[in-house]
C-alpha cells in the first residue's frame, strides 16, 4: 500500500487486526477526516495512542479499517465509528497534515524476533503455563495457545483481558518482547483478581445495596491504594515543570491539575480539564528553530522554486538580512496580493524552506466565527482552542512561517467578526501577549512570520490592512508563463500522471499556443490544466500501446490534444470602427480589455446605459457626455443635436457586472467618435478617470491592464500623466510591445486616437 494515500486519525484505543469494534470521536478534525473518507468510498487508518490529541508521526503503527457505520451524536457534538479491521499492521510513512486532516502512506509491518529458537520456545512454554493458570483462576475457557500461530493467538487473548494495557501489544512486533509482556500481563491479571476479591469483600461489608455508586468509588480507591498506582495528576505536574514558560503560567496549569484531582471521573469537566492540560503541554513553549542566515542559499531556494517575482524575493531576502542583524527584532506581517494562480501560496512554502523554518497553512476562506480565531471559553461544552493556537501546536515551534490563505474571503455574522479578532494576532505590538479564550494565558506570537494572501484588498478592513505590508504579485507576461511552464509545470505534470520524459516532447511553440489560444488569465493555473490534459492523452496512448513512438506536441497538432482554440487573437480581428473604443479594466483575476460602444438614434435626448454598469461607471458616462456637450462647437456639431437624438452607451458582455471610474476617457472618446462619424484606431486602448473639465486622473492596476492589452494585441495605450511613475515597474516585454502615451487632458486622447 506504499503508493496509496489514506486518511488517518489517532484513537485512544487499542485496535487489533481482524477486529470488529467501535470508537468514539470528539475532535472536529478527526470527524472531518472520516467523513471525507466515507464520502470518497475509502478506508481509514487508525493509529492507537495513549493520549489525545496526538500528531501522527513517521513509523507509527496503524491498522486499516473499513467503516461499517458512522454516526453523529445529537447536536453534532461527536461521532461514533463502527469498523472492521484489516488483516495486518502497517508502518506510517510520509504523514502530511493539511487543515487538520492527516494523510499517510503505509507499508506492511512484519513480526520478527531478536532471540534464537530455543529461547523463544522456552518463553512459549512459560506463557502457555501462565495462560492455563489464568484460565483456571478465572473459571472460564479460552483459545488454545499454538506455537505456529503464536503472535495471532496473543492478539486474540489480549483483546479479552480487562485491565492490561493492550496498547503495547498493538505496537510491539518483536516476538520475544511480546511473549515477555504477555507473561507479565497474565501475572498482573492474577494479582488483580486476588486483590479485587479481598477489596470487594471489605467494601461490601460497609456499604448497603442503595449505595452502589459510592461502593464503586470506594472499590476504585481501595484498589488504587492496594497496588500503589501513580496518580495521573503527578504525570501532568512533571510535564508542566518541564515547560519553558513563565512561572505564572505554570502555576495556572498546576491549579487546573489540582481541579482535575478533585473532579469525579463521571463529571463532564473531567474530559474538558484533560483536554486543556493536554493542549497546553503539547504547545511548543520556548521551542525555536534556528533561522538560515545564508542569504545566497536562501536566494537559491527561492529562485529554484519560482521564476520571476523579483520584487517579492528581494523583500523576503531583506527580511532575512534584518533577522540576521537583529535577533530580537519582530517579524514583519507580509500580505501577498494578486490574481489567482500567480504563486502566492507556494511562495510561502518556499520561504519556509529558504529560512529553515517550520511551515503551517491556514485557510480563512468562509471563516465567519470569531471563536475560530480566539477559541472557545472553557465554560462551553466541547470547548477547544482557536485555529491560531492549534496551528502553532501543529507547527511544533514558536517561530514558524504561518500562511493565512485567502484572508480577503473572511465574512462576519452574529457570531462575531473574525477580521477584528485578527487585529491582535497581526499587530507586532500586541501579539507578544496573544490570549486565546481556551488557553487563558498569554502566548507569544511575535516571532511567527505571518504571511497572508488575498486576491483583492477591497474586502479587507482598513485597520487590518494597516497592520500588514502589502506586496503586489501581478500577472505574468507570455514570456514568463512560457518559462514557468518549461521549468516547473511540464515536469510536475509528467510526475503527477506517471509519464516518462522520453515519451513526450512538448515544443516551445506548443506552449505558446496554449498560452495564447487556450488560456486567458494572469496566473498559470489554467495553463497547468492544459498541460495536464495533453500529458493525460499521452499517458493513455502508452498504456494502450506500450511500444508507441515518442509523441511530439507542437502548435500544428495541439488541436488534436486540446480541441479547437478557445480564444482568437484579437489583434487580427479588431478593425478601426466608429463609436467603438477599447478600454482596460482590472478584476480580481487580473486585467482585461473591454469595448465601449456608443450610438446616436433619433429621439428626445434620452440617455441609455446598458451592460450591467455599476453606479460609479454610470456617473463616468454622464461626465463624459457633459464634457462632449461643452465641446460640440469645436467638432462642428449643433447644440440642438442632443435635443433630437437619444444616446446609447453599451459595454458588451452584459452578464458581467462592471464598475469603476477608469473608463471615463474611453467613454468620452467613443462619444466623440460617434458624434463626428470618425473611426477610432483599432489597435489603441485607454484608461483614465475623467473630470468635467477634461482632466485625466490616475488609475490603479496598471500592470494587470497592460498585460491584458499586450495579450490582446494592443499597440498603443493612453494613460494619465500621474501614472508615469508606475511605468518603470512594468515588465520589459510590456514596454517593448506597447507604445505608452501619457496625457493630462482627454483632448489629447481624442486628437490622437480618432482618425480625423
Amino acid at each position: 500500500m506504499e503508493d496509496i494515500r489514506i486518511k488517518a486519525i489517532a484513537v485512544k484505543k487499542a485496535v487489533f487486526p481482524y477486529e470488529n469494534g467501535r470508537t468514539d470521536l470528539s475532535f472536529t478534525d478527526d470527524i472531518a477526516a472520516v467523513k471525507a473518507a466515507v464520502n470518497a468510498g475509502q478506508r481509514v487508518a487508525l493509529v492507537p495512542v495513549r493520549e489525545l490529541p496526538y500528531d501522527i508521526r513517521e513509523g507509527d503503527i496503524a491498522i486499516v479499517v473499513t467503516v461499517e457505520q458512522f454516526m453523529m451524536t445529537p447536536e453534532d457534538a461527536g461521532a461514533t465509528l463502527i469498523y472492521r479491521a484489516d488483516r495486518m499492521r502497517y508502518f506510517v510513512q510520509n504523514p502530511v497534515n493539511e487543515n487538520g486532516i492527516t494523510e499517510i502512506s503505509l507499508i506492511p509491518a512484519r513480526f520478527f524476533t531478536t532471540a534464537d529458537d530455543k529461547e523463544i520456545f522456552a518463553l512459549y512454554k512459560r506463557a502457555e503455563k501462565a495462560y492455563a493458570d489464568y484460565l483456571e483462576a478465572e473459571g472460564g475457557k479460552g483459545i488454545e495457545l499454538e506455537f505456529d500461530t503464536l503472535n495471532t493467538d496473543i492478539d486474540a487473548i489480549v483483546m479479552h483481558l480487562s485491565n492490561v494495557d493492550k496498547m503495547q501489544f498493538v505496537t510491539a512486533l518483536d516476538t520475544k518482547v511480546r511473549l515477555v509482556k504477555f507473561i507479565n500481563a497474565l501475572a498482573y491479571e492474577m494479582e488483580i483478581m486476588s486483590i479485587d476479591a479481598s477489596v470487594a469483600q471489605q467494601v461490601r461489608e460497609s456499604m448497603d445495596e442503595n449505595q452502589r455508586e459510592y461502593y464503586v468509588r470506594e472499590q476504585i480507591k481501595a484498589l488504587s491504594q492496594e497496588i500503589d498506582e501513580d496518580d495521573e495528576s503527578e504525570s501532568y505536574l512533571e510535564k508542566i515543570d518541564e515547560l519553558k514558560t513563565t512561572e505564572e503560567n505554570k502555576e495556572k496549569f498546576r491549579r487546573e491539575v489540582r481541579r482535575l484531582g478533585r473532579t469525579a471521573p463521571s463529571s463532564p469537566d473531567m474530559a474538558l480539564l484533560k483536554n486543556y492540560l493536554d493542549t497546553v503541554i503539547e504547545l511548543p513553549w520556548g521551542i525555536y528553530t534556528e533561522d538560515n542566515e545564508d542569504l545566497k542559499e536562501a536566494q537559491r531556494v527561492l529562485d529554484e522554486d519560482h521564476y520571476g517575482i523579483e520584487k517579492v524575493k528581494e523583500r523576503l531576502i531583506e527580511a532575512l538580512a534584518v533577522r540576521k542583524l537583529c535577533k530580537e527584532g519582530r517579524s514583519p506581517i507580509i500580505c501577498l496580493v494578486g490574481p489567482p494562480g500567480v504563486g502566492k501560496t507556494s511562495i510561502a512554502r518556499s520561504i519556509a524552506r529558504a529560512m529553515n523554518k517550520n511551515y503551517v497553512r491556514l485557510s480563512f476562506g468562509g471563516v465567519r466565527d470569531e471563536a475560530e480565531i480566539r477559541g472557545h471559553r472553557k465554560t462551553y461544552v466541547g470547548a477547544m482552542p482557536g485555529r491560531i493556537i492549534t496551528s502553532i501546536k501543529t507547527a511544533g515551534s514558536m517561530n514558524p512561517v504561518f500562511l493565512m490563505d485567502e484572508i480577503d474571503k473572511m465574512a462576519s455574522d452574529y457570531k462575531g467578526d473574525p477580521a477584528s479578532a485578527l487585529l491582535e494576532v497581526l499587530d507586532p505590538e500586541q501579539n507578544v501577549n496573544f490570549r486565546d479564550h481556551f488557553l487563558e494565558v498569554p502566548f507569544d506570537l511575535s516571532k511567527v512570520l505571518f504571511i497572508t494572501t488575498a486576491n483583492t484588498l477591497d474586502t479587507i478592513s482598513r485597520p487590518l490592512l494597516d497592520r500588514m505590508e502589502i506586496i503586489e504579485m501581478s500577472g505574468y507576461t507570455d514570456i514568463e508563463k512560457k518559462e514557468i511552464a518549461k521549468r516547473y509545470l511540464v515536469r510536475k505534470a509528467l510526475k503527477q500522471n506517471g509519464v516518462e520524459s522520453a515519451w513526450i516532447k512538448l515544443t516551445d511553440d506548443a506552449i505558446e499556443a496554449m498560452i495564447q489560444n487556450y488560456t486567458r488569465e494572469s496566473g498559470v493555473r489554467a495553463l497547468e490544466k492544459q498541460i495536464n490534459a495533453v500529458v493525460r492523452k499521452v499517458a493513455r496512448r502508452f498504456v494502450e500501446k506500450p511500444n508507441s513512438r515518442r509523441v511530439t506536441v507542437s502548435a500544428k497538432n495541439i488541436a488534436d490534444f486540446l480541441g479547437e482554440p478557445k480564444f482568437l487573437e484579437k489583434s487580427k480581428v479588431r478593425p478601426d470602427a466608429k463609436g467603438v473604443v477599447t478600454g482596460l479594466a482590472w478584476t480580481e483575476v487580473g486585467g482585461d480589455t473591454l469595448e465601449v460602444e456608443v450610438a446616436f438614434t433619433p429621439g428626445k435626448g434620452e440617455i441609455l446605459l446598458t451592460g450591467s454598469l455599476g453606479d460609479v461607471m454610470k456617473e463616468s458616462a454622464r461626465i463624459a457626455l457633459s464634457y462632449c456637450r461643452t465641446h460640440l462647437a469645436e467638432w462642428g456639431i449643433s447644440e440642438e443635436f442632443f435635443k433630437d437624438h437619444d444616446v446609447h452607451i453599451h459595454v458588451p458582455e452584459g452578464a458581467t457586472p462592471k464598475d469603476g471610474p477608469s473608463a471615463g476617457i474611453t467613454i468620452a472618446t467613443a462619444v466623440c467618435s460617434a458624434l463626428t462619424d470618425r473611426c477610432v484606431r483599432g489597435d489603441v486602448a485607454m484608461t483614465g478617470e475623467l473630470t468635467l473639465r477634461g482632466k485625466v486622473l490616475p488609475i490603479g492596476g496598471l500592470k494587470e491592464k497592460s498585460l491584458a492589452a499586450l495579450r490582446d494585441g494592443v499597440k498603443t495605450i493612453f494613460l494619465p500623466e500621474d501614472n508615469r511613475k508606475d511605468y518603470k515597474e512594468l515588465p520589459e516585454a510590456v514596454k517593448k510591445g506597447i507604445d505608452f502615451r501619457f496625457v493630462d487632458n482627454v483632448g489629447a486622447v481624442i486628437k490622437n486616437a480618432i482618425i480625423w
